[in-house]
């Protein structure tokens, strides 16, 4: 924690050594290795569907469905997917110094720093490690290049997927998200279906509606209304450009368009990553 504070702070490329051998020694500990990057040109290594240890990145637009691709790759490679907005709610919930100053960071509506994301983030995979966990793939971070270059002096990241999606799907699939006020599930009212035209392709997605016990209790979240999420799509665009910069002169990204829903999503992505003989291999046995 320390090292990481001060590549932070420090000079870049003494510091950027210093983290390398501090995560290096602890993972060469518990045997969790960081191998080289293996991606080239926006291509997936073909993978040992008995290997478990990838490090990668999922990037993509608020609403592309980062977190439910990350998961659902997360089970079928046994790696843990590690979200940042998880791990400042979990700080959040818990009874420590930090807990309070996220709470006044928040409150005030500020950005967490880089160098708290960056402790929570070097605390999970420490934690990791110690309980022999091989890999992670990393779902919200980095969202900006200075954040790119911290990790990059930190663990080596294979490949960084970009999930895309055309902007008018992404702000009804926004404007669609409700949430269960009683059990906290997410739903998705919007029902999308754009005809192609002008050589552009059609998208069709599905809604993704709750059980009955749930219908009556939705609410909409307060900040997805159409002008804050444009803002936010905003945003992310400008801060997002420099990040896959960052990984596509270094040969990691890949960029990946969503055909549609996951039923037709899913299978694509899979084949993109060299991972579809890895899934029909796992649903035979099943």
């Amino acid at each position: 924690m320390t090292a990481l504070r001060g590549l932070l702070r420090g000079n870049a490329a003494v510091n950027t050594r210093t983290a390398g051998r501090w995560i290096s020694s602890v993972a060469a500990e518990s045997g969790f290795s960081f191998p080289a990057s293996q991606a080239r040109k926006g291509v997936a290594p073909r993978r040992d569907p008995g290997s478990r240890n990838v490090q990668w990145v999922f990037l993509g637009c608020p609403g592309v469905g980062k977190g439910t691709y990350a998961s659902r790759l997360s089970r079928l490679l046994g790696v843990p997917h590690i979200a940042t907005g998880d791990l400042v709610r979990d700080e959040l919930a818990a009874t420590s110094p930090l807990s309070k100053q996220l709470t006044e960071i928040v409150n005030r509506g500020h950005l967490v720093s880089d160098e708290i994301i960056i402790d929570l983030l070097s605390k999970r995979l420490e934690d990791g490690v110690a309980k022999g966990e091989s890999g992670f793939i990393l779902d919200g971070f980095p969202r900006t290049r200075r954040q790119a270059e911290i990790l990059d002096g930190v663990t080596e990241i294979e490949l960084v997927v970009n999930l895309k999606l055309r902007e008018d799907v992404l702000l009804a699939k926004c404007l669609g998200r409700r949430i269960c006020s009683q059990c906290g599930g997410n739903f998705n009212v919007a029902s999308i279906d754009i005809k192609g035209e002008n050589g552009r392709p059609g998208i069709a997605m599905p809604p993704l509606l709750p059980p009955e016990h749930c219908m009556s209790k939705l609410i909409t979240r307060a900040d997805d209304t159409e002008e804050v999420v444009k803002e936010r799509l905003r945003l992310y665009h400008e801060l997002s450009q420099p990040v896959e910069e960052f990984y596509r002169i270094r040969g990691k990204l890949l960029e990946f368009d969503l055909p549609g829903g996951i039923p037709e999503s899913w299978p694509k992505l899979l084949r993109a990553l060299n991972l579809d003989d890895h899934n029909e291999k796992q649903s035979a046995a099943a």
